[in-house]
């Protein structure tokens, strides 16, 4: 994961996507196309006049900024990220709702300690690592971590 791209402590939003932004080469114009939203809608959030990012923006964002849309939602409330650098889980022993095991994010783990089976860091589908298991989706496609084969 990249820690260029994680939320400063007490990084407002405008700061933080400028940031993101600057970090990627981009233009508002580039990010608002990929995005999906109105150039004038980035300009404002930019400038720190919109505090806070709907469902369809946030997910634009994530996109259009390679960043986890986590990471947007908690410098909108002003939260600070608890980063790994490795989140892995077995796909037959892990049970979705559940926390994974601690001993599968150990950077040194490729095999499950109890089945065998290959640990997973990313998406089987498009590839985006996991980030977080607050759903049981991936956040980019949408398709689902357990049944993913």
């Amino acid at each position: 994961m990249n820690t260029l791209k994680t939320p400063q402590p007490g990084e407002r939003l405008a700061a933080y996507i400028k940031r993101i932004r600057d970090t990627n080469n981009m233009t508002q114009s580039d990010v608002a196309t990929r995005a999906g939203i109105h150039l004038h809608s980035l300009g404002k959030i930019e400038r720190g006049i919109t505090q806070s990012l709907n469902t369809k923006t946030r997910r634009g964002l994530s996109i259009a900024l390679s960043i986890p849309e986590e990471y947007l939602e908690s410098v909108c409330k002003g939260e600070t990220v608890e980063t790994t650098t490795h989140i892995s889980f077995c796909p037959q022993c892990w049970q979705p709702g559940t926390p994974t095991d601690p001993i599968w994010n150990d950077p040194r783990a490729k095999f499950c300690f109890i089945c065998g089976t290959a640990l997973r860091s990313r998406c089987t589908n498009c590839g985006y690592f996991i980030t977080s298991f607050k759903y049981v989706f991936c956040p980019i496609c949408g398709f689902a971590y357990k049944n993913s084969k």
